[in-house]
Formats: C-alpha cells, structure tokens, sequence
C-alpha cells in the first residue's frame, strides 16, 4: 500500500486547481511556516515582515532575503582565489 503524500495548508484547497498547483504551494507554505534562524543572533525566530523583507524577534534586526525564505541553504559560493566559502 502507497503512503499518501501530505499536503499540509494546501489542503484547503480540496479538489480544485490539480495536483502539481497544491505539491507547489504545499512545498512553498511549508518553507515559509518554518522556523528560520537569524544570521546576526542565530535564534529561531525569524519572521516574514513582508516579500523578501525579514525580520528577527529577539534583537529586532530587519533584513532582506528570499521571497519565501530568508536565505538559500546549502549553496557554496567560490573565492576568486579559488577557495569555498560556505
């Protein structure tokens, strides 16, 4: 037997608009509702002030990232020199 696949908020949805428009938005909602962690703190608590526009709980810094999220994860970026930088 297959496990079913969770859509989470975009069950609200229910049959309407298909199948790969609730995977997308399901997949986007669950990045947005997550915890983020503040890169100048580093605490969980992260909130979305508006699009791209982010800003942390704890020491009130705003700052500026993704639409859906503050950050990329896990993109390593190159030195001109030739080293990684994470």
């Amino acid at each position: 037997m297959a496990t079913l696949k969770k859509y989470g908020s975009a069950k609200r949805f229910g049959a309407r608009y298909g199948r790969r428009n609730r995977d997308r938005v399901a997949a986007i909602e669950k990045v947005l509702r997550s915890k983020h962690k503040c890169p100048y703190c580093t605490s969980n608590g992260v909130r979305r002030v508006g699009v791209g526009v982010w800003q942390c709980r704890k020491c009130d810094a705003k700052f500026t990232g993704l639409a859906y999220a503050p950050s990329k994860k896990g993109i390593e970026v190159q030195a001109e020199d030739g080293e990684q930088e994470v």
